[in-house]
């Protein structure tokens, strides 16, 4: 077998671990920390970008990609590890009137369902929803739970790759040009091929072979509510924050954007302001048990398209990561796409707009 590492344990690690084990590959995965515990724990879990049509067009196949192959990935991980990542296609009422046009107009081009309903189908969707007017309802989309399904991808890849937690990368041994080791606290681990997926920390990985790709951590903070099952239906998005129903009741409320670097403290802030936009939507929220508020770093990327594929100047070195937002919907097709490329099979996708040197407007 040859051996590949994979840098990161993220959702996007994970699925790149899976595809390059599945093609016979003798993987390791090292992780800074414990796998999943940074930005694929804490985001959302739906399977879209936020306003799909604001995105540059690089983004729509990777999600397209991905969208299709989650029920799949779900149930397969469901029957092997017997944690439910509970894809639920709950469909998505877009709030903000200015967002219909273009999201009618988007959905009409990639043949997606999209209508704008009044209030009495709003009604009929979404009965506890305080919102007079019309919606813009797509009912194909779907969520996952997120920390569930890095749980079920940690199970099912027990025994098939080598997990090496608490194990973070300083460094490359790359004499030549030529990728030959990982260097880590623990020593030097040899390797033929490594992808780094480390999210947020990429670009300080990756600096210390000169220019890193740009990208930089964005704080997100998420509240979530003890609610009860079937009292908010549907995905709910408002002036670029959402609230996320789960099977059990529970709701998620998000997120913030917040530039301040590798900090991932929680303020009363963000909590308020969050609180006030759920309860502003579903008054009932207002006598909810608010059951936890945390926060993320995104990897932030200058306009959310990320960078999949060789590292310039480091021949069998990759990187995947970028992804912004989105990493939890464009991860399957992510990790699919940059084992093509260290496998040298035809890609899924074409990759040269996720090239580290393309031009980024």
């Amino acid at each position: 077998m040859s051996r590949v590492c994979v840098v990161g344990g993220g959702i996007i690690g994970l699925l790149s671990a899976l595809e390059l084990q599945a093609a016979g590959l003798e993987v390791t995965l090292l992780e800074r920390t414990l796998p999943g515990r940074e930005s694929s724990w804490a985001g959302g879990g739906i399977l879209s970008p936020l306003y799909p049509w604001r995105y540059p067009e690089a983004v729509t196949p990777l999600a397209a990609w991905s969208q299709m192959r989650y029920p799949d990935l779900a149930e397969t991980l469901r029957e092997s590890t017997d944690v439910d990542p509970e894809w639920t296609r709950s469909g998505l009422l877009v709030l903000d009137p200015d967002e219909f046009e273009p999201g009618l107009a988007w959905a009409a081009a990639q043949g997606r369902r999209a209508e704008v309903v009044g209030e009495d189908d709003l009604r009929r969707l979404e009965p506890r929803l305080a919102h007079e007017g019309e919606a813009l309802w797509m009912p194909d989309l779907a969520q996952i739970r997120n920390p569930r399904l890095v749980k079920a991808l940690v199970h099912h890849l027990q025994g098939r790759v080598r997990f090496l937690d608490n194990t973070p990368v300083q460094g490359f041994e790359a004499p030549g040009g030529r990728l030959r080791a990982l260097l880590t606290p623990a020593g030097r681990l040899a390797c033929e091929r490594a992808v780094i997926c480390a999210g947020a920390w990429s670009g300080g990985l990756l600096s210390t072979l000169g220019r890193p790709p740009l990208i930089e951590p964005v704080r997100g903070q998420m509240l979530l509510f003890r609610s009860a099952p079937c009292e908010q239906r549907r995905i709910v998005l408002d002036g670029g924050r959402y609230l996320i129903p789960r099977r059990d009741g529970r709701v998620l409320a998000g997120s913030t954007m917040e530039r301040v670097g590798f900090d991932k403290a929680t303020t009363r802030v963000a909590a308020e302001a969050l609180k006030a936009f759920a309860v502003g939507r579903f008054p009932h929220l207002e006598a909810v048990e608010m059951e936890r508020h945390w926060s993320g770093l995104r990897p932030g990327s200058a306009n959310g398209v990320p960078y999949i594929g060789p590292v310039p100047g480091v021949e069998g070195l990759f990187i995947d990561t970028g992804q912004f937002r989105n990493g939890v919907v464009l991860a399957p097709a992510s990790a699919r796409l940059v084992a093509d490329l260290m496998l040298g099979r035809p890609p899924i996708l074409d990759p040269a707009a996720y090239a580290v040197d393309a031009p980024r407007p």
